[in-house]
């Protein structure tokens, strides 16, 4: 049996190499260091567009290519292993896929077709800002007529600014709800936050913001559910994000040590060296592993929560070793902003951090181990 991926998967993988290699560079990068300006290549994200990369899991009838998460994730792995300055993650995993998936026919015909020609950027309101149960928003909603009126914060929402509409969860005295939030609504103030990615950001205050009933995208009934698909999707994304810029770093370092000498060899030949550098071999791998799982299951429909964790957890560790590994067998070389290896620790740590802490995963996973909800059959 081949578990590898298909011609069709392989052919949008290399689409995407091809168009991010050729049009990411450390120059360009250094564009959008310490927030000279935007961190939003305009004109990559309109490359992507024309080669329908950004459509890619947007339903044909919507002017999209029709596939899954598993090929969302291969084009995350590769502006991973480019530190592409686009919002992939979040347009395609956390607002373009639930809204395929969950939205009514208007809301699809309204949305798609623009978010798959990069007309606009969708967004998402995930993360909370004192706890990591993304599926237990702090955000209160109070039935208006047909819609709701949205009281609260969301914290760290990316691209906020450019958004069309972005994707958020709410607490009702009915259940949960998911909204498409105008960002520019009366009532909503947006504050910026700068990170330490450069990635744009902003705090998302909310003061009674009427959603109409047409940006209604999950009522109470099934609002959990939604928000659910939501965060797991977006999890799994930055874990293959992760897999690229951890991928990127290992073979910056290996390049690296191949070619600096001391004593007259090349220093990848000390054994001290040889031996960090294959345990961050085994890392990637890993991580690759434990991505790659939990993307099938969920492009499968499969219950994923065990394997989502997993992979959150290695994502989170193996950024965390990566990029100190890196900058030990760089050397001093490692910190030096002429060089590669800098940016992609910050981003290493930007979705370690993002991702949040292992040890509470590792703790809660053990938890459902221990009442025999994680074991394999």
């Amino acid at each position: 049996m081949d578990f590898g991926f298909t011609e069709e998967q392989r052919d949008i993988q290399n689409l995407a190499r091809q168009i991010l290699g050729d049009n990411v560079s450390a120059a360009g990068l250094a564009a959008f260091d310490d927030y000279a300006s935007e961190r939003f290549d305009e004109a990559l994200w309109a490359k992507l567009a024309d080669a329908g990369l950004l459509g890619v899991a947007v339903p044909e009838e919507y002017g999209g290519m029709g596939f899954g998460f598993l090929e969302v994730a291969l084009l995350l792995e590769e502006a991973g292993r480019t530190i592409a300055p686009l919002p992939l993650a979040v347009h395609l995993a956390a607002a373009a896929m639930p809204l395929a998936r969950f939205g009514s026919a208007a809301q699809k015909e309204r949305l798609l077709p623009r978010a798959a020609r990069g007309e606009i950027v969708l967004s998402a309101a995930l993360e909370e800002q004192f706890t990591r149960d993304f599926t237990a928003p702090a955000l209160r909603a109070r039935r208006d007529g047909a819609g709701y009126r949205l009281s609260g914060q969301k914290f760290a929402v990316p691209f906020a600014h450019r958004a069309e509409r972005v994707l958020l969860g709410a607490a009702s005295d009915e259940g949960v709800v998911v909204l498409l939030l105008d960002p520019r609504a009366p009532g909503v103030t947006l504050t910026p936050i700068r990170t330490s990615s450069y990635e744009p950001q902003s705090l998302l205050v909310l003061d009674e913001v009427a959603v109409a009933a047409q940006d209604v995208l999950a009522g109470p009934d099934d609002g959990a559910a939604v928000l659910q698909y939501a965060v797991e999707h977006m999890t799994v994304a930055l874990c293959a994000h992760q897999l690229g810029v951890t991928d990127a770093l290992l073979r910056q370092t290996a390049a690296y040590t191949s070619e600096r000498k001391q004593f007259g060899v090349p220093i990848a030949t000390f054994q001290a060296v040889g031996n960090r550098a294959a345990d961050r071999f085994i890392d990637v791998e890993c991580l690759r592993l434990t991505t790659w799982q939990a993307a099938a299951l969920l492009a499968a429909g499969a219950p994923a929560s065990v394997e989502v964790d997993i992979a959150k957890i290695w994502a989170g560790d193996v950024g965390h070793r990566s990029s100190y590994t890196a900058q030990h067998l760089h050397g001093g070389a490692g910190v030096d902003r002429g060089n590669a290896p800098w940016r992609y620790c910050l981003w290493a740590r930007h979705n370690e951090m993002t991702l949040g802490p292992t040890a509470s995963r590792l703790a809660s996973l053990g938890e459902r181990c221990a009442r025999g909800e994680a074991m394999v059959d």
